[in-house]
């Protein structure tokens, strides 16, 4: 199987990378400055077993790459970029015959919830995947991963339900033979809603970054309670986070790479990088629109994601909220 990895930054630039020392073939897919860099001079791949530049075919449109009908697509975007990307690659032809939507299984590298249920409007095989792998993506051509032994946790599993059978198994092979624990999970979207209660600190930690000590550790918790009661309001389960952490622990540990500084999370990452947008609709957002359409409050969840679509918006630094600011959130 070929890996076209649509979205090659934190999470799709270190699958990509380890597919590819893996012996796979890979395509990235990326834009601007950063497929710039990637073509001209390789993917710069940090680990804590070191530091390597890999010459990784490099793609910035769909109308660049000959699929064939043995290419598997994963989607590593962000949730607010993913309709249009899905657009831009449904309809291309696939060698014998038909377009990747009828032919090409769509893996789904994604935080939230929703990429899935957008996926399955276009794509006739559609897998999910949990993603839990410490990575970085700030600056062009460079990705690192400071997950050893393993760089990280993908549990992957069929949409909207079951395992995925034979092809899901066989990525999962692949991805396992190429530096990643990789277990096949029934109920894998039961692990992303379990994720998404992790992922609600996400917008906190853009916008605080390190500042407010012990009040934005408590922040954190109450916005993860708080989705915990939508999720429970919905009727949605979940599983255990404690068992997800737990599981992770016992796998891998983080350890730093040279040369590179340990970041915030992906939406801290979208603000250092001032992309201009940010996840928080999709992760806060999320328990926010269940908890209209149930009718319960999210009050936390709904003034995260309104300030961090802010700073998104209006290029504001990571870390950068003031102690007013902070003191309106613990008010809530």
């Amino acid at each position: 199987m070929r890996y076209i990895i649509i979205g090659a930054g934190a999470v799709g630039g270190t699958i990509g990378a380890r597919l590819h020392e893996g012996g796979h073939e890979v395509v990235l897919v990326a834009r601007g400055a950063h497929l710039a860099a990637l073509r001209a001079e390789g993917l710069r791949f940090g680990t804590p077993q070191g530091v390597r530049t890999l010459r990784i075919p490099a793609a910035g449109d769909p109308r660049e790459v000959a699929l064939r009908a043995d290419d598997v697509l994963v989607l590593a975007v962000k949730t607010q970029d993913t309709a249009a990307a899905l657009a831009a690659w449904a309809p291309r032809p696939v060698a014998g015959g038909g377009t990747a939507a009828e032919r090409l299984p769509l893996v789904c590298a994604q935080n939230g919830v929703e990429n899935e249920r957008i996926a399955l409007r276009l794509f006739r095989e559609v897998l999910a995947m949990c993603v839990w792998m410490p990575s970085t993506h700030l600056a062009p051509g460079r990705v690192s991963a400071g997950g050893t032994p393993v760089s990280g946790v993908l549990r992957l599993g069929g949409y909207p339900s079951g395992t995925g059978g034979a092809r899901a198994a066989a990525i999962a092979a692949d991805l396992a033979a190429s530096g990643f624990s990789a277990p096949v999970e029934a109920d894998v979207m039961g692990w992303k809603y379990t994720k998404l209660l992790g992922n609600l600190g996400n917008a906190l930690d853009a916008v605080a970054g390190d500042t407010g000590g012990d009040a934005v550790r408590a922040l954190r918790e109450r916005a993860g309670a708080e989705g915990a009661a939508v999720l429970a309001a919905a009727g949605i389960a979940y599983r255990d986070p404690a068992e997800q952490a737990r599981a992770v622990r016992a796998t891998l540990r983080l350890e730093p790479v040279d040369g590179e500084e340990r970041t915030g999370s992906s939406s801290w990452q979208s603000l250092a990088r001032g992309t201009g947008s940010i996840e928080a609709d999709h992760l806060n957002g999320e328990i926010v629109l269940l908890a209209r359409l149930h009718g319960v409050a999210a009050p936390l969840n709904e003034a995260l994601q309104r300030l961090a679509g802010e700073f998104a918006r209006t290029g504001r630094a990571p870390g950068s909220l003031t102690a007013e600011e902070l003191a309106a959130l613990r008010g809530l």
